[in-house]
């Protein structure tokens, strides 16, 4: 199984110039690997938001690559959302972080955690493209096909869970954020 940090490195070695979500746990490590303005670090005061607002900068800027970093756990909450992405041929990628747990919350067990095939989800939501990894080796040796190409994209990363870790914050206000990623994607 690989770690959270293994898992993102691949995602910032092939990203192109696509937006990237990250939100929960995510937000902890994504600065380290890319702080751009195309990185919106999106931590909502209610999770399961992500993959809809990745779908709607894709179906408000045309052609507009989106990369969402989405925990098992926030998924979950909002599953409905993968049903609305799945109608839509967008450049969206959704990578689901699948750790077990609701890390940033306690580390409480996830419900039906091992159990769940998200993969199937995704299928039955309209992904025609699914990927699911469960080593940092494999992840990296399929990155380049899974985040390329027509999408839907589901990618399901089977990650170790970590005890004890904080809610970590955005590495500046939504304000600033929300501006920098609106000057980006106005420039011609």
């Amino acid at each position: 199984m690989m770690t959270l940090r293994e898992a993102l490195e691949v995602v910032a070695a092939h990203r192109r110039d696509h937006v990237v979500i990250p939100t929960m746990a995510s937000i902890g490590v994504w600065p380290a690997l890319s702080d751009t303005p195309r990185d919106f670090h999106y931590l909502p005061s209610s999770m399961g938001q992500m993959v809809s607002v990745g779908l709607g900068l894709c179906l408000a800027k045309p052609g507009l690559g989106v990369v969402v970093l989405a925990g098992d756990g926030s998924l979950l909450m909002n599953l409905g959302c993968l049903v609305t992405a799945g109608q839509y041929r967008v450049p969206l990628s959704v990578v689901l972080i699948d750790n077990g747990l609701y890390e940033v919350t306690g580390g409480q067990p996830l419900a039906g955690a091992g159990r769940v095939d998200f993969g199937a989800l995704a299928r039955a939501a309209g992904f025609d493209r699914v990927y699911g990894y469960e080593s940092a080796g494999e992840w990296a040796a399929g990155a380049a096909e899974a985040l390329a190409g027509d999408g839907p994209v589901f990618v399901w990363l089977k990650v170790a869970g970590e005890m004890g870790k904080a809610t970590p914050a955005p590495p500046r206000p939504m304000a600033e954020q929300i501006e920098r990623l609106r000057a980006v994607l106005d420039a011609p």
